[in-house]
């Protein structure tokens, strides 16, 4: 094995007796803090928010790209609620169609009213558009 790695004997054996080195030790109490603040945050801070919290809550003084790179090692990233965004400009001057329905919407015969609607799907290939156009009397 000693070959295989390149090392010396006596530097194997070394570092066998060593034991953990205290920046290991040290990362795995941090580990555990991380892991507490994260998922009492519902896992949605990143690396400068938990960095905040670590200094005022458990007086660990750690720089934020060390709190990221032990984050990232554990597979940590935090979660983001993305701002809703309409896709329709209703403030508009183009012409609106008059609403012949008024909400009621029984029929007696086919063909006699048909509805649509439209919407958006993010796909591989980018946004596709999906319409649907149904015959109110047999909804086909």
């Amino acid at each position: 094995m000693c070959k295989v790695l390149k090392v010396s004997k006596s530097g194997y054996y070394n570092w066998l007796k060593q034991g953990l080195s205290k920046r290991w030790l040290d990362n795995q109490k941090i580990i555990a803090l991380i892991k507490t603040i994260f998922e009492d945050s519902f896992e949605s801070y990143g690396a400068p928010r938990i960095q905040v919290e670590l200094e005022q809550t458990y007086e660990e003084y750690i720089s934020r790209p060390r709190v990221a790179r032990i984050m990232r090692a554990n597979l940590l990233y935090a979660r983001r609620t993305r701002k809703f965004k309409t896709t329709t400009d209703s403030n508009h001057r183009y012409p609106v169609a008059p609403n012949i329905l008024n909400q009621n919407f029984k029929t007696s015969r086919i063909n006699q009213v048909w509805v649509s609607d439209i919407t958006y799907i993010q796909t591989d290939q980018g946004w596709m558009y999906l319409t649907v156009i149904i015959d109110l009397f047999n909804e086909k």
